[in-house]
């Protein structure tokens, strides 16, 4: 065997032993993940009932801020540099930001609220267990579930000894229920925290089902339809002169907004409220009105208000012009106008990345023997904060928090605590093998 031989199978051996120590150290590594995730597991789900039994409904302001502490003294525990910000300007609480800056890797964004649906008047205000493992309270799966499993696997990676590689920001808003105005500060932080990470991580509970991940969401926004017509005795209605009145002019529009539009997948638009006659006296929160009208008499007006929801920015603005057209091609002396609300959530739009970082998922998942998870069907999985990440992050997936309850926003909402640690276990290895490039 010549010197050149003996090299290359030196060099080999040597790139053998160096793939071998570094398989075990990872291995070695997550197993120190898993063990410190078991050991914290117990003290997380005490700070979830004590977070629980807080009242943070988005008007609650103090109560907002009360659990944004709760959380921010965890946070600080472990070398993060945090914030309770001030939601003034935007009729709000305030978010809670925190943020750690590491070695290596890409930067991560994790998501998740501190309010919840559950106002001071609700009747559910504190846990109580069904059984063992299922908790029933208000916000439990949506979504102070999913805040503690981000803190549960933070608390893993520190006391594993592997945060400090970690570039990470946690945002967890104070109105992703009932938003602030204008969005666009609102959100500000949210949109902020986006352009300076590569991968965002919401750990809401998607459809409450633990084998499934959210990795595109429909974003929602309002619009409101306003029709005039000419008010005359209806013996006179489709009369050259009279026409036919606001309310066939509106019933014209909805029932093409059904032809044209009801069969694209994943889009949908609902009109909330409608109201016409002769005269109308609308409310000014804009969720009614009354109106006075006879049968004897054409309609004058009317006015609808409705949602549109789309799984893309390119589908929703496809379905918004064409309700636009529908709206100008008006019945003889009617006039019609279509406004759509400014802002208002967007989609998280499928992505390839988002389609990989579900793969890594996966792989986490399944490694741990927690088994495979697939991707939410979009038409179930609402609007929310991790939306606003869509035009700035490579990476992102959302349903990462507390499921296996059900009853979101009502009094029967629940989630099965043992998913917290499953949940942590398979974020904090998921982040860990991304810092390292093992996935």
């Amino acid at each position: 065997m010549n010197l050149e031989s003996n090299f290359k199978n030196l060099f080999f051996l040597i790139t053998i032993c160096f793939s071998i120590l570094s398989f075990s150290q990872n291995n070695r590594n997550e197993r120190k993940i898993i063990s410190a995730v078991d050991k914290f597991n117990e003290s997380a789900i005490s700070l979830l009932k004590k977070a629980v039994n807080i009242n943070s409904g988005t008007m609650n302001f103090e109560g907002v801020q009360k659990v944004g502490s709760l959380f921010q003294k965890e946070l600080d525990k472990l070398g993060f540099k945090t914030e309770l910000t001030n939601g003034d300007a935007y009729g709000r609480a305030g978010h809670l930001i925190a943020t750690r800056k590491g070695k290596k890797g890409p930067k991560f964004l994790m998501i998740g609220h501190l309010d919840t649906v559950f106002e001071l008047d609700s009747p559910l205000q504190e846990y109580t267990m069904q059984n063992d493992s299922i908790m029933k309270g208000p916000g439990v799966a949506d979504m102070k579930g999913g805040d503690v499993i981000i803190i549960l696997a933070m608390q893993a990676l520190s006391e594993a000894g592997l945060l400090d590689d970690m570039s990470i920001e946690i945002i967890m808003t104070g109105d992703e229920e009932k938003s602030g105005k204008p969005l666009e500060l609102s959100k500000k932080d949210l949109i902020d925290a986006a352009k300076r990470a590569d991968i965002a991580l919401g750990f809401e509970n998607g459809d409450n089902n633990p084998k499934t991940v959210v990795v595109s969401r429909r974003g929602s926004t309002d619009w409101k339809l306003k029709v005039s017509g000419n008010p005359a005795h209806s013996s006179q209605i489709f009369t050259e002169t009279v026409g036919a009145g606001a309310i066939y002019e509106t019933s014209r529009i909805l029932n093409e907004f059904y032809i044209q539009l009801s069969k694209e997948k994943d889009l949908t638009f609902n009109p909330g409220f409608i109201i016409g006659g002769t005269t109308l006296n609308p409310d000014d929160n804009g969720t009614g009105g009354s109106a006075f009208g006879k049968t004897n008499v054409v309609s004058q007006a009317t006015i609808v208000r409705g949602d549109l929801r789309a799984v893309s920015l390119e589908q929703l603005k496809k379905a918004k012009e064409t309700m636009v057209k529908i709206v100008s091609e008006n019945f003889p002396n009617t006039k019609a106008e279509l406004h759509f609300s400014p802002g208002g959530y967007p989609p998280l739009s499928l992505t390839e990345g988002n389609t990989k970082l579900l793969g890594y998922f996966n792989t986490v998942s399944e490694d741990l023997g927690f088994g495979s998870v697939t991707a939410v069907n979009p038409r179930n999985a609402g609007a929310a904060d991790i939306s606003f990440t869509s035009e700035y992050v490579d990476m992102a997936i959302d349903g990462l928090g507390l499921t296996g309850g059900g009853g979101d926003h009502t009094i029967n909402e629940s989630g099965n605590l043992n998913t917290v640690a499953m949940q942590a276990k398979i974020t904090a290895v998921l982040l860990y093998r991304l810092v390292n490039s093992k996935l």
